[in-house]
C-alpha cells in the first residue's frame, strides 16, 4: 500500500492528506524549490548568457514559465505519475517491472534504457544538492564580501549534516523541513509580490508569443540559453521518484497549492523591465 492511502487503500484525506503533503514539501520540493536562487540569474550571467533587455527578460520569463507548466505540472504531476510500480515511482522501479522471461531484443533495449536513466538519476543525486546549497550559501556575499572564503566550507557542512541527518528516513526529514519549506515559499512569494508590484507588466511574459519570439530573435543563443532555464525544473523528477512515500495526491496537492504559484510569483518577480 502507497503511504499516502490511509488504512484499507483508501486515498488520503482530511488531516491525513494535509500531513503528508506537508511531509512532502520537505523532501520533494527542497531542490525545485530552490531553484530561484540561481536559475534566472544563470540566464543573464552564465557561460552563454544574454543581454539583460526587456526583450530578453519577457522571453526567458516566457519560456521558465511554460517549462514549470508543461514539464513538471503536465508531464511529472498529470501524465508520469499514472506510471508506477504497485504505488512506487522512479527509473528503478520502473526497471524492476522488466522481467527477466522477456527475452529477445527488445528487452536489452529496455533494460539499457533503464540503466542509462538510472545513472541520469545519480548523477543527478550527486549535483542537485550540491547546486542547491552552493546558491544559497553564495547570498552571503551580497551580505559581507568577508564571507567569500567561508561559502565553500560552510556549504560542505550543510551537505554533510544533511546527508547524515537523511538516513532517518522520509517520515523524520519531511516533519522537520515541510514547516521550513512552508515558510521558504511564503518569503519568496512575498518577495516575488513585491517585484511584480513595481513592474507588474512582466505579467505579459505568460503569453508564449514571448517565448517564440525569443528563438525567433536570438537563434542558436537562444536555444542554448535553455542550458540555464531548464535550471527552474532541477528536482522536478522528486515527484515522481518519492511517489512510494507520500502517494499522488499529497505532491499533487503541494504542487498546486503553494509550490507552483510561489515559484511563478517569485520568478516574475525577479524580472525587471520599464
Amino acid at each position: 500500500m502507497s503511504h499516502g492511502a490511509a488504512p484499507g487503500g483508501t486515498p488520503a484525506r482530511g488531516r491525513a492528506l494535509a500531513a503528508l503533503s506537508l511531509a512532502a514539501l520537505g523532501v520533494v520540493y527542497g531542490d525545485i524549490g530552490t531553484s530561484p536562487l540561481y536559475a534566472l540569474k544563470e540566464c543573464f550571467t552564465g557561460a552563454h548568457s544574454i543581454p539583460l533587455t526587456n526583450d530578453n527578460v519577457f522571453g526567458v520569463l516566457s519560456l521558465i514559465f511554460w517549462s514549470l507548466n508543461f514539464i513538471v505540472s503536465f508531464k511529472y504531476i498529470l501524465c508520469v505519475m499514472k506510471a508506477d510500480n504497485r504505488g512506487e515511482g522512479g527509473i528503478v522501479a520502473l526497471l524492476a517491472l522488466i522481467r527477466p522471461r522477456q527475452e529477445g531484443h527488445s528487452r536489452w533495449v529496455l533494460v539499457t534504457l533503464g540503466l542509462i536513466g538510472a545513472a541520469l538519476l545519480y548523477g543527478d543525486g550527486v549535483i542537485t544538492p550540491a547546486i542547491s546549497v552552493l546558491g544559497a550559501v553564495e547570498g552571503l556575499k551580497v551580505a559581507t564580501s568577508s564571507l567569500d572564503h567561508l561559502v565553500w566550507v560552510i556549504t560542505i557542512g550543510i551537505l554533510v549534516v544533511l546527508f547524515m541527518f537523511q538516513g532517518h528516513g522520509s517520515t523524520r526529514v519531511g516533519r522537520v523541513f515541510g514547516p521550513i519549506m512552508i515558510v521558504w515559499f511564503i518569503s519568496i512569494t512575498l518577495l516575488g509580490l513585491g517585484g511584480i508590484a513595481r513592474y507588474p507588466s512582466v505579467l505579459r511574459a505568460m503569453n508564449p508569443w514571448y517565448a517564440v519570439e525569443f528563438f525567433l530573435r536570438d537563434g542558436v543563443q537562444g536555444f542554448l540559453i535553455l542550458g540555464s532555464v531548464v535550471l527552474v525544473v532541477t528536482g522536478g523528477e522528486a515527484l515522481y521518484a518519492d511517489m512510494g512515500h507520500f502517494g499522488k495526491r499529497p505532491i499533487r496537492v503541494a504542487w498546486f497549492s503553494l509550490v507552483l504559484p510561489a515559484l511563478m510569483i517569485n520568478y516574475f518577480g525577479q524580472g525587471r523591465c520599464s
